[in-house]
């Protein structure tokens, strides 16, 4: 028989996947390590069981003990199936930033949730790091993991996710890129790596509100780089012990809407259903393309399932009131979708008034445009129409074309909305679309409200 004596024994060998539609523009083969294949779903199931195993051979945690994380959720995860399977009890403190959908899965798995604010200063006693430390205090026979301090951390990727790598690549990996919050990922995989070929470039990304890259090119930690920012589970406003700067050879940030717009089209376009700090890696490695050449092997690496992030990143509305999702901007032939089947109604100049006020009656309609031979010649409104009955009481036998306004203005089918609401004032009631060579249909103020509503 073949099986796993527990869940944790699944922790690994995840697969090694071509990125194609989105490299298109890149010169080297593009591979990404897809960490969901893990049983918490994210890379963060290596280091979790490691630093808990490293915590139990140095005596720091004892049976019936808790343990106590500060986390954005993934860690959180990884760090609940081991205290599933060894007995442990497990406090997670999240910022409010995280996704509803990492909470809830805490919660299913066991974890008592904590949540701080997330726009505090790292030493403030609200901070999610702070508040950690105080419930460890307050715990007995507990044991804070500190994963950004944790040095099991970087260790686990070292024993693990690098030679995965190296052996799937067969060593013929030139790159790898992934996105750096508490650094353990790509400090153990790029030490692992570069021992075994200096040359092998290691990227890390970064995001706009984090200390990373300046601190990596200047030495300096730069305080007025810190601001908050919306892309899960990387930068960061502290410098942890798991960084290795002398590992890595470059930082690239990636903006929170591109993080989040390439989330999508990892799944829309490859099938890959990942989280928002893969959109940023592989935003990030599209950034630096010039730098690739065809002989390049880059891997970059993919942290967690898509699944934690379907309330914010895959939820329109939620991307829509952040400015993330770019609305295909509305033209004329989309203002008449309500009655573009409709023919348009139109009367002749000749034709007395009464069949332009019957017409508005059978068709409850307030503007009819006047053609003669296929050209428009004029225009008829209820507000024309009543202006000049009360001024004249035999009008409905006059023609038309004594009543009649100027034509109402023609625009093209593809005219953009912004400028068909110009055209549309208190002079001017209506609009003509055309569509195709000799089709018309009329847009109204009406017509104009509906789109925007």
């Amino acid at each position: 028989m073949q099986y796993f004596n527990s869940i944790l024994e699944t922790i690994g060998n995840t697969p090694l996947i071509k990125i194609n539609e989105l490299a298109k523009g890149i010169p080297a083969t593009v591979l990404a390590k897809v960490e969901t294949t893990n049983p918490g779903n994210s890379v963060k199931d290596r280091m979790a069981l490691k630093m808990v195993e490293d915590a139990e051979k140095e005596g720091l945690i004892k049976p019936g003990g808790t343990v106590i994380e500060g986390t954005s959720g993934n860690t959180g995860m990884g760090l609940a199936l081991a205290c599933i399977v060894k007995g442990y009890k497990l406090i997670c403190v999240l910022n409010d930033k995280q996704s509803k959908e990492k909470m809830d899965i805490l919660r299913a798995v066991g974890a008592e949730v904590v949540v701080c604010p997330t726009a505090v200063e790292p030493d403030d006693p609200r901070s999610y790091y702070s508040v950690a430390r105080r419930l460890t205090t307050e715990t007995p026979n507990s044991w804070y993991v500190n994963q950004y301090d944790n040095l099991s951390n970087r260790q686990a990727h070292y024993e693990s996710t690098g030679p995965e790598i190296w052996e799937q690549t067969n060593g013929k990996i030139t790159h790898f890129v992934v996105g750096v919050g508490t650094g353990g990922t790509i400090s153990g995989i790029g030490k692992y790596l570069k021992e075994k070929n200096p040359d092998i470039k290691i990227w890390g990304i970064d995001t706009y509100g984090s200390v990373f890259k300046k601190y990596h090119e200047t030495g300096i930690f730069d305080e007025s780089e810190i601001y908050p920012y919306i892309t899960e589970g990387i930068g960061e406003d502290i410098l942890p012990k798991n960084v290795d700067f002398d590992i890595i050879d470059k930082f690239e940030k990636v903006t929170d809407k591109d993080a989040a717009v390439y989330t999508r089209k990892l799944a829309q376009e490859e099938g890959i259903f990942v989280g928002n700090s893969a959109g940023a890696a592989i935003k990030g490695v599209l950034q630096l393309a010039s730098e690739l050449t065809k002989d390049d092997v880059l891997v970059v690496l993919f942290h967690d399932h898509g699944s934690r992030y379907v309330g914010k990143i895959f939820n329109d509305d939620w991307m829509k009131e952040r400015g993330f999702l770019d609305t295909p901007k509305v033209q004329a032939i989309d203002l008449i979708e309500s009655h573009k089947n409709k023919r348009l109604i139109s009367v002749k100049s000749d034709d007395p008034v009464h069949i332009a006020i019957d017409a508005m009656n059978r068709y409850n309609i307030s503007q009819i445009p006047v053609a003669d031979n296929g050209k428009f010649v004029g225009s008829i409104t209820d507000n024309l129409l009543f202006s000049r009955l009360v001024e004249d009481s035999n009008l409905k036998e006059k023609s038309i074309s004594t009543v009649m306004a100027d034509s109402f203005p023609v625009v093209q089918e593809s005219t953009p909305v912004d400028e068909v609401s110009r055209l549309l004032d208190k002079d001017t009631q209506a609009v003509l679309v055309k569509i195709g060579t000799d089709d018309h249909h009329i847009i109204t103020k009406q017509d104009l409200i509906n789109s925007i509503g």
